[in-house]
């Protein structure tokens, strides 16, 4: 796993540049010298240069970092070597203080103004200002004393050789500026080991696209905790899945920086052309690992709304139509027939007909019919003969 090494910091009242640096072993003086760490102001003439390692009282041993397993109360002795990489004298401060994992998770010490509370409390050197000719190495040695309570697992610093000097700015301000170099310090105080990762929140935004086939972007953000007494690092995947589990994308993994103890660290995944499928599921799968072994690997999902609207703007209006036409058929088969005017005086004659039946028949022949509005039994005509 790639480590940044490198941090800045300003103020505005002590502008402060911290430079923390993985440096190859120096070779004696006599031998060619080590690369340089990073100069004060690039291209200006006499800027400082040096650099810092890991060394012992006959040199550099070839280690990148100061590693240790020590338990509590245990104290020993090592040496940092300061190189001089310029043409004139410098004048170095040399101490220990803390790292941290910064918010990029980046490999961070503590700004010279804020005091060390471990590792770096417990490194003491003899003196802390040391003046070293041009081109020259000096190993200067240091005490590491792990106090009795100290806690088991993993406490992490450096060793910093820092310069400072007066820098004028672009406006004719002059201000101080801190420079430092460190050697990081990895102390691993002996007892219990409990590695632990947690993946403390999970948010999910989908960019809804208007062309349901077009597919819009899912970002999904994570953060991880080192709930553990070591450091941890790893790999991360997230994978994006639709209703019932089907798979629609995956990213490759991404490497997680060195998590220190406490540390958290926020992850930003962004994967385009998800089509929006009503409701996606973004599974965050953390793969870590510890100096010493792999992790069981850690879950968590979290879900987003993703609904289709112009789809479902198709089949809301196609739905409506189908209903609107189904209550106009509905209606026109509960409405009453109306009768045709033509046909209804031919049908009450018929029925009138019908009901007043045949006509009776006398002697002389059928009968004639009663007057509408005739009693019974009484014959309209004026010239009949009284009913016998």
């Amino acid at each position: 796993m790639s480590l940044r090494t490198t941090l800045t910091r300003a103020s505005a009242v002590l502008a402060a540049a911290l430079l923390v640096a993985t440096v190859q072993p120096a070779p004696a003086p006599a031998a060619p010298a080590p690369a340089p760490g990073p100069t004060a102001a690039a291209g200006e003439a006499g800027a400082a240069r040096w650099a810092v390692q890991p060394s012992s009282a006959k040199g550099p041993t070839g280690r990148n970092y100061f590693i240790y397993d020590l338990a509590p109360g245990s104290t020993l002795t090592d040496h940092v070597g300061v190189t001089n990489l310029g043409d004139r004298p410098l004048t170095f401060d040399v101490y220990g203080t803390d790292a941290y994992t910064s918010t990029d998770g980046a490999f961070a010490l503590l700004p010279a103004d804020r005091p060390a509370t471990d590792v770096g409390s417990w490194i003491s050197v003899d003196r802390r200002t040391w003046t070293i000719p041009a081109g020259r190495r000096v190993d200067i040695p240091f005490r590491l004393t792990v106090p009795a309570n100290a806690t088991p697992g993993d406490h992490t610093g450096g060793v910093i050789g820092a310069v400072a000097r007066v820098r004028t700015t672009a406006d004719g301000q002059r201000v101080l500026v801190d420079q430092r170099l460190a050697a990081r310090v990895y102390l691993r105080v002996t007892g219990p080991v409990r590695p632990a990762v947690t993946v403390e929140a999970v948010d999910v935004s989908y960019d809804n696209p208007v062309n349901p086939f077009g597919g819009g972007d899912l970002v999904v953000r994570y953060r991880l905790r080192n709930d553990g007494n070591v450091r941890v690092g790893g790999s991360g995947t997230v994978t994006v899945r639709a209703p019932f589990g089907r798979e629609q994308a995956r990213t490759s993994p991404t490497d997680l920086p060195e998590l220190l103890p406490g540390a958290t660290f926020t992850v930003t995944e962004r994967i385009t052309g998800v089509p929006p499928l009503l409701r996606l599921t973004a599974e965050v799968d953390i793969a870590a690992t510890t100096t010493d072994t792999a992790l069981p690997p850690v879950l968590r999902t979290a879900g987003v709304w993703a609904p289709p609207w112009l789809l479902l703007a198709l089949l809301a209006g196609a739905a409506g139509w189908a209903g609107l036409r189904w209550w106009r058929r509905r209606a026109a088969a509960g409405r009453p027939s109306t009768p045709d005017p033509a046909d209804t005086p031919a049908a009450t004659s018929a029925t009138g007909a019908a009901a007043a039946g045949p006509a009776p028949v006398t002697a002389d022949g059928p009968a004639p019919a009663a007057a509408a509005g005739a009693a019974p039994g009484v014959d309209p005509r004026p010239d009949a003969p009284p009913a016998r």
